[in-house]
């Protein structure tokens, strides 16, 4: 049974489902789109129309979005395209395959960095980090060997179970 302070937090919590998207300016939206598609496996989808009056692209899969957008001031990208830091920004991605996933930036001559950490209890997570074509560093992981534990009563997780991905129209597909 819910207590009154639980009830409380209940209601004052934001109406979020999940992740949607994570932008990204490029220095070439072309390769950008190559490397999220070929390496990563996303989705190239159709923009708005509405967004046409600037270079982008959007790109989905495994229920997010990563929007492109052509730089237009180079000072705003990462100084160094080769830098790996896994203490520094980025996005990550879970994997089920790491080795997979290894032998997959070796087949794209991608350099990255592989680490395996070990908790407390024998728990062990294996990451690789790498960047995109701009800088971006991106990690690739297994992290769903480590259980989520609340550190607070700041709320409750929610779970999103396929709520949060947007409708497909198959029927747009090409050669369809």
């Amino acid at each position: 049974m819910e207590t009154e302070e639980e009830k409380k937090e209940e209601s004052t919590a934001p109406p979020l489902l999940a992740l949607n998207h994570v932008s990204r300016l490029c220095r070439n939206v072309k390769e950008s789109i190559d490397f999220y598609t070929r390496v990563l496996g996303f989705v190239l989808v159709e923009r708005p129309p509405a967004l046409d009056n600037f270079d982008g692209a959007w790109l989905f899969n495994y229920g997010v979005g990563i929007h492109l957008v052509q730089s237009q001031d180079e000072d705003r990208l990462p100084s160094d395209t080769h830098h790996l830091d896994p203490m520094d920004n980025h996005i990550s991605f879970q994997c089920e395959d790491m080795e997979g996933m290894e032998g997959r930036l070796k087949e794209f001559n991608a350099k990255y960095i592989k680490r395996t950490m070990e908790d407390e209890s024998g728990t062990k997570i294996d990451q690789l980090f790498f960047n995109d074509p701009d800088g971006f560093m991106v990690e690739i992981c297994n992290c769903e060997n480590l259980k989520l534990v609340p550190a607070g009563s700041m709320g409750k997780i929610k779970l999103p179970f396929d709520r949060h991905n947007p409708p497909v129209d198959l029927n747009k597909v090409e050669g369809n």
